[in-house]
Formats: structure tokens, sequence, C-alpha cells
């Protein structure tokens, strides 16, 4: 299947290793002009040069999505070098796993600006340009827990499920202008950040991180957890040209951890 992907330009934050880089990749493959973002520079040029090998023009944007100006600095960048942006993918790194009562209110508003600001202020900040794209979409990263939440996980629990509340909004406001707006709903995949959650999960179980991963294999239906690839051609799916008529999605991608009927 062509998804129409060939000449559009994105931007994918958090997009350095995990799944922002799988995203990138596939973007990259199918022809899609991509601008990357993550806070370390080094780590940025590594995944530019692997990108590059698909013959696509590939940018690096450093910056921390915490702070509020970063957004806005990503996007005129991206605008200065392509000049449009036809795909938004907002991701970003997960708040720390910690039990409700060990959460001050300063991890409170850090988690938040991580994990909703930086989507409310992504998005804001490329809606001018989104707008005058003849291809628009916007892809949003959430988690899994927004359906069923996941032990020890309050914070991530508690403000992914505004993402996916902004994102629907946002679909059911914006339609009438053509611009999609869905997010994926990872569960356990294999990234540095299910390896941080898993070190966690095993200090206190008084367990391995071997351990633990083959436990949360068991408890998955198809028996293992999921790889940054499969995350990435479904993300590039969402976002193109061949999901036209897709939109205030809220795609799971859990290997059928998820129990529910919706």
């Amino acid at each position: 299947m062509d998804l129409g992907l060939k000449g559009k330009y994105a931007l994918v934050t958090g997009a350095s290793r995990g799944l922002g880089f799988a995203t990138a990749e596939i973007l990259a493959q199918e022809g899609t002009h991509i601008a990357i973002n993550s806070r370390d520079q080094e780590n940025l040029d590594h995944a530019a040069k692997k990108l590059g090998q698909y013959g696509v023009e590939v940018m690096t944007l450093p910056g921390d999505l915490t702070d509020p100006d970063a957004p806005g600095k990503l996007v005129n960048a991206t605008l200065t070098a392509f000049g449009e942006i036809d795909l938004l993918f907002t991701n970003a790194g997960g708040p720390p796993p910690a039990a409700f009562e060990d959460i001050d209110e300063e991890t409170w508003d850090q988690a938040i600006d991580l994990s909703f600001m930086s989507h409310v202020r992504l998005i804001r900040a490329a809606l001018p340009a989104l707008r005058r794209s003849q291809s628009p979409s916007v892809l949003t990263v959430t988690s899994v827990s927004v359906k069923q939440p996941i032990p020890d996980l309050v914070l991530s629990n508690s403000i992914r499920a505004a993402t996916a509340g902004l994102t629907k909004t946002l679909a059911l406001e914006l339609g009438g202008e053509g611009i999609r707006f869905n997010s994926i709903l990872p569960s356990w995949t294999h990234t540095e950040r299910v390896e941080q959650l898993m070190t966690d999960r095993a200090a206190r179980m008084g367990t391995s991180i071997e351990a633990e991963i083959q436990a949360q294999n068991e408890r998955t239906p198809l028996g293992r957890m999921g790889t940054p690839e499969e995350f990435g051609r479904a993300a590039a799916f969402l976002l193109s040209p061949a999901a036209s008529y897709i939109t205030g999605v809220m795609l799971s991608i859990d290997g059928g951890t998820y129990k529910g009927l919706f």
C-alpha cells in the first residue's frame, strides 16, 4: 500500500530512540522529510545519520519539552527549514513510577509539563502550519494506562488521560478544517522506558529484571512485548493520507493486554 507520505514534512518529538525513532524511520522509508527532536544532540546526530540513508531531508532539533518555550521554537525551526508541517507526532518520556503518597507537588507539575502540556504547546504552535497543509495529521502518544491503569504509575495513569481527552476534543473541534487527531496507547514495548519500569518493579518485588519481563510476557495474550518497529508502522499509517477517514481514535497497541471491549 502506498501511504501517500512521499514529499510530506513531519515534526517528530522524542525521536532519537525508542518509539519516536521507530516512527521517524518508517516515515523516512516512505519518503517523508523529518525534523527530529530530543534533549541530547549526540543521540539526535546518531539518529539522523540512520534516517539519512533513506534519501530524505533530516534536521535535528535539540530541546527539552518541559521548557514552555521549547515547543514553539521547535515548530518555528521546522518551518524555517522546510516551510511547512504536514504531520505532527507529539511524544515525550513518561513520568517516573512512584506511589501516590511519595509524590510531591513539584513532581506533579513536572509530570504535567512533560506528559500533557508538551502536547498542548506543540499542537498550539503548529496549528497555523497544519491549517495550510493539504493532509494535516496529528498523532499523540499516550499509554494503555489511559484505559487500564498500571500499578505504581499514578502520574502516568492520571496525566496521560488528559492528553487522550485533548486529542479527542481537537478531533471534534477541528475535524471541519480537515485536521485529523489520533492517539496511540502503547503497552509494554522493548524500549528504555520499559527497562526503567521493569528495574523499578524488580527492586520493589525483590526479583530480577529478567524475571519481571518474563512475568509480564506471560500476562500478555501474545506472550511477548511489542517492538518499536511494530509501533512505528501503526503510527506512520495513522499519520498518513492513507488513514484519511480516521480521526479521534485511541488505538491500543498492546498485544491484547487491555481487557476491555472498547
